[in-house]
């Protein structure tokens, strides 16, 4: 398995389970270096300052926020942490919901949960518990300073976390040009829709990924393998590479999850004048979303 990334707990009502995340996917492509064609020295990518064209020390590099005028406001790591931090370690479950009411377009990366400081317990209860009721989770979780949204999905003996795009960054699909939705208004004749239907039909079949292979890695390994036994390769001289987890005192599980069970119970009966007050607008609604970010170039040897 890879290193952990994040430690942290799940929170669900009054109950905490600790974990620690680790990605459930990796990179298997064709990993291209860049090469200096006249020396076939490696060229690769530095930390420079754009005013004077020097490179900078990774100590020298802070996190600046650009203002409408130009004018930057210069935040520290622990300033970042500190304006938000309930969540910095807590997968904080908010709903839970069918897995089918969330669309494709929102999925982005996905995680393995694993429990430790003795959370096996708890973890297989909320495991679980979803299970049976056929349900995903929603939360919010803080990783490397950016807020995400994610489902806490039940995959056989784990918990996943996949991260979620935001609303506001899925693109409106109105100003494509797409056929009107219907058969009737996409003009289809009843025999081109038998047709395509049996087709369907025809190539449904269930799924196994391990009948899909990345094919053009395949090919590109061919061709490196021809050129090395050919004798066709080139020399290249390297160059000298200059939340709390521990374990807390056991709780009664079973009083935790009648607390929180008692707590929606009192609020969903509490009198129509007090449901109706205004509430407090909260921090989180307040905060501006962040800036989107241009994703940093993987360093190359």
């Amino acid at each position: 398995m890879p290193r952990v990334i994040w430690k942290g707990a799940i929170s669900f009502g009054l109950v905490h389970v600790p974990v620690a995340l680790y990605p459930a996917t990796s990179e298997t492509g064709i990993d291209f270096d860049w090469l200096d064609k006249r020396s076939m020295d490696p060229v690769g990518y530095k930390r420079v300052n754009k005013r004077t064209g020097k490179e900078i020390d990774k100590a020298q590099i802070v996190k600046g926020v650009k203002q409408p005028d130009g004018d930057y406001v210069i935040l520290s790591d622990d300033e970042i942490k500190a304006a938000y931090p309930k969540t910095m370690q807590t997968i904080e479950i908010e709903t839970f919901v069918q897995a089918v009411e969330i669309p494709f377009v929102h999925l982005e990366r996905p995680y393995y949960l694993e429990p430790i400081a003795k959370g096996e317990k708890v973890y297989a209860l909320l495991r679980e518990a979803m299970l049976a009721q056929g349900v995903i989770g929603i939360a919010r979780v803080v990783m490397h300073t950016k807020e995400h949204l994610a489902a806490l999905i039940p995959s056989g003996p784990a918990l996943m976390l996949n991260t979620l795009r935001w609303a506001s960054e899925i693109r409106d699909i109105t100003d494509l040009k797409l056929p009107a939705a219907g058969k009737s208004a996409a003009n289809l004749k009843e025999g081109e829709l038998k047709m395509a239907e049996q087709l369907v039909a025809d190539m449904t079949d269930t799924w196994q990924a391990e009948r899909y292979e990345d094919r053009f890695t395949a090919a590109v390994q061919t061709l490196v393998e021809q050129r090395v036994n050919a004798g066709k390769i080139e020399k290249v001289t390297p160059l000298e590479e200059g939340v709390s987890t521990s374990t807390t005192n056991v709780v009664d599980l079973t009083a935790l999850l009648k607390q929180s069970l008692g707590g929606r119970h009192r609020a969903a009966n509490e009198p129509k004048a007090e449901a109706a007050a205004p509430k407090a607008k909260s921090s989180t609604a307040a905060r501006k979303p962040a800036a989107k970010k241009t994703p940093a170039a993987r360093k190359r040897a």
